[in-house]
């Protein structure tokens, strides 16, 4: 995480949204962690939560749009035994529904990993989008305001 604040900052002033968007879309780093790091390299609040969200949801619909036109090619074809975290994930996806696990599967992967699985479950891209676009704002703006809240305090302190 750190040389990753450390690319942001590196870069000019002007450009230093962009680097938020860019560190956003690696997954584990996501909208929630892009913000956090944005705020703490002195980007306005608002602008660092925006371009981390950005930055996620490009990635995430490029990995879901790639899982999709995979899914369609092999459709018939006998599937690998799931892996113990993908059964994991296909619990969730039965139980709690496309949703469910848009919302808090980030908890277990990144939402480009969880996105792409729900695909290749069968899930509707498009409802896979859309809920992946609203948990990636909860996220984003959940731990950019946490962030700044704790920037506040250390200054207070």
């Amino acid at each position: 995480m750190e040389s990753l604040q450390e690319f942001i900052t590196g870069l000019p002033l002007w450009l230093q949204w962009l680097g938020v968007i860019a560190v956003s879309a690696l997954p584990f780093v996501e909208s929630y962690f892009g913000s956090v790091l944005g705020v703490l390299a002195g980007i306005t609040p608002v602008v660092a939560i925006a371009a981390a969200i950005i930055g996620n949801v490009v990635s995430m619909v490029a990995v879901v749009t790639g899982a999709h036109a995979v899914r369609r090619r092999l459709v018939g074809e006998p599937s690998a035994p799931l892996s113990p975290r993908r059964q994991r994930l296909r619990r969730m996806f039965d139980r709690y529904g496309i949703a469910g696990v848009s919302l808090l599967g980030q908890t277990v992967l990144p939402s480009q990993i969880t996105a792409g699985m729900m695909v290749s479950f069968g899930a509707a891209k498009e409802k896979v989008i859309a809920w992946q676009v609203v948990s990636i704002i909860v996220w984003g703006v959940l731990f950019g305001v946490l962030a700044v809240a704790g920037v506040d305090l250390v200054a207070a302190g």
